[in-house]
Order: C-alpha cells, then structure tokens, then sequence
C-alpha cells in the first residue's frame, strides 16, 4: 500500500513540475511584480494624457533570454485611467482611480520585460477608450457625460477657472493656459461644466497689469513650473433662476466659477537641489561655503552656452525615448488568456459590468 501511495506522489509531483508555470500564471507574485513595475515604467515615459493604474494582469507567458540571463516576459494588462495627470510624474499607486463620475477611460497593453531580480520595460503596445456615455448614463442616469474640447463653452470654462487661479494664487508669476484634457456636463439647477487642463507659468510676475496677461509669454526654459487644475462653471436656467434674498451679495449662482489646481516642481530644479545636498554633503566640517537654494517657487536663468551645469541639468530633464505606441480605438473582441489561471483578479470594477473591464 506504501509503495502504491509513493508511486502516486511521485507521478503528481511529475505533472506539478510540467504544469507549474502555467498554474501559477497570472497569480504568480513575479508577474505581478513585472506587471506593477513595467506599468510605472511606461507612465514614466508618456508625456500626455493620465497617469494608468494597474486593474488585472490579463495574460503571461515567460521563457529563459539566452542571452541576457534571466526571464523575458510577455504580458498584456488592463489598465484604467487615473485622476492624476502625467505632469505630476506620481506613481500610480498614489492615484485613485477615476469614478463612474469622472468619465473614465480604460484600456490595455501588451508588454514585454527582462527580469533578473530587476525590471526593466523592452516594448509596449497600448490601446485606451473612454467609457461611452451610454455605458455611464445605464448605471448613473445623473452623472456627467463627456463633451467635445474644441466646443467654445468648454474654452470658455477653462479661461474662467484659469482667471480664478490668477486671481487668487500667491505664486509670484501669473499661469497660462496650455491644453484642456477633459471636459464634461451634467445639467443641475442649470447647465454645469467641468473641465480638466494643464497651466504653464509665464514671464509676466504678479505685479504685471492683469489686463496683459494675454500677451505674456509661457517661460521658455527647464526651470517653469507647471500645473493641473479643475474648474467648473455653472450657467442658471432663466427659467429657475431664485431671486437674490435681500443683503446677500454673493448668491451661489452669481458667483458659479471654481477651481482647483496642483503646481509642480519643475523636474530641472528638483535635480539642481538633489545636486546641491549632495555637494554640501561633501564639504569638510571647517568649510563655510555660501549656497544658493531655490526656493520652490523661485528660479533663475542664464545663457546655456555659457554654463555646463544649466546644459547638463537641461540634458537631464529631457523625457526618455518611447518604447511603445498609444492608440485610442473602440473595444475589440479579446482572445481568451493562453496562460491557465489566467486573468487575474481585478483590483476595480466601476460597476460597468457590460463592459467587463
């Protein structure tokens, strides 16, 4: 009876050792690691749109590279959009999520990476689409649903919430508007807009004259800060508007613009002050040496050809090379996983069940 018993684990353990790979899969913990890592290393390389998150590890296979060492994996990962901008450079683990609310937008990619106990990204191929308004409106008939960027009341909107910002930003250089990214509506008490856009500080201090704020130029150099913001305005109906109650001067609706903006460090100034605290690292205790830090909202400029450090710093805010492609086309028909335990498990689902993302 032993000796059967024995026979027995040792054929399991025969077919264990052949299936493994495969049942491990898309929960295995390395091809998630190469997953997340990979994910971070494309954002880190895209210079527009919103940052991605990881929603499930959709297919793996992986084979020993010859000639490397170590293990070249092919992946494809569904992704879905972030509230984060890729002007922030946040890790996507920092990001939410975009809500039903927000107009989300999904996707995926096809990857390759070597892993040798690092993870480093090969190529990628990434298709992404909004979610369809009727896809939101069936499960959230008073959410809002996407408009079109080149529609005047969108600009409208954004040079609005823009003004607000100027007005009542305590940075010492007005903002400019760069590229709106998003914009939606929904109808409230009358017809409300959102919109998302990028901002880029300009030459023009805060002392300037606001009346020329159209003719001041974004500042063309490493060290401009930049931002993102979300505004919103609020046109009431005619037909509901409430009267003013008496002695109030503010009514919500006569006030209907908001905003809300992130100012980023400039990458250029992040390295100066790294470089900064590595030279005063350096010094010998008995050395005094005056340095001058930049403040965060403080920058100064010289001729490049007249400075190696200003050309190298300028060298080194240049984004790296792409290694992949982003397409934005309609939802296909998917092949299923070749890989067994394959898909994983996904990490958010938005309640859009038809469209299984």
């Amino acid at each position: 009876m032993r000796a059967q018993l024995l026979a027995l684990c040792l054929v399991l353990l025969r077919r264990e050792g052949r299936a493994g790979p495969d049942l491990t899969g898309c929960r295995s913990p390395e091809a998630v690691r190469v997953a997340e890592e990979t994910l971070q290393q494309i954002n880190q390389g895209r210079t527009d749109g919103y940052i991605w998150a990881l929603n499930r590890l959709y297919d793996v296979s992986h084979t020993p590279d010859q000639e490397k060492g170590g293990t070249l994996y092919k992946l494809t990962v569904d992704v879905l959009e972030t509230v984060c901008h890729i002007t922030s450079r946040k890790p996507w683990k920092e990001c939410e999520v975009r809500s039903i609310r927000d107009v989300p937008g999904y996707g995926e990619c096809e990857v390759s990476a070597h892993f040798d106990g690092e993870v480093k990204l090969q190529s990628y191929s990434c298709v992404i689409r909004e979610v369809p308004a009727v896809e939101v409106v069936g499960v959230c008939d008073d959410c809002p649903t996407a408009d079109k960027l080149d529609e005047p009341i969108v600009e409208e909107t954004a040079n609005l919430s823009l003004q607000l910002f100027n007005k009542e930003s305590q940075l010492g250089n007005y903002f400019a508007l760069e590229n709106i990214t998003r914009a939606s509506s929904q109808w409230l008490a009358g017809a409300a807009y959102f919109v998302e856009f990028t901002i880029v500080e300009t030459v023009c201090s805060k002392k300037s004259d606001p009346d020329e704020l159209g003719r001041c130029p974004p500042m063309d150099c490493q060290f401009a800060h930049r931002g993102f913001c979300s505004g919103s305005h609020v046109t009431p109906d005619e037909m509901f508007e409430i009267s003013r109650p008496v002695g109030k001067k503010d009514y919500p609706f006569h006030n209907p613009v908001k905003v809300s903006c992130e100012i980023y460090e400039p990458k250029a100034a992040a390295e100066e002050e790294t470089a900064h605290a590595k030279a005063d690292a350096g010094h010998a205790e008995h050395q005094h040496h005056n340095h001058t830090h930049l403040h965060p909202h403080e920058h100064t400029h010289s001729d490049p050809a007249s400075s190696s450090g200003t050309a190298a710093a300028a060298a080194a805010s240049t984004p790296p090379s792409s290694l992949g492609t982003v397409a934005e086309k309609p939802a296909s028909p998917r092949s299923s996983p070749s890989a067994r335990a394959c898909p994983g498990p996904r990490r958010y689902r938005l309640g859009l069940d038809r469209l299984r993302l």
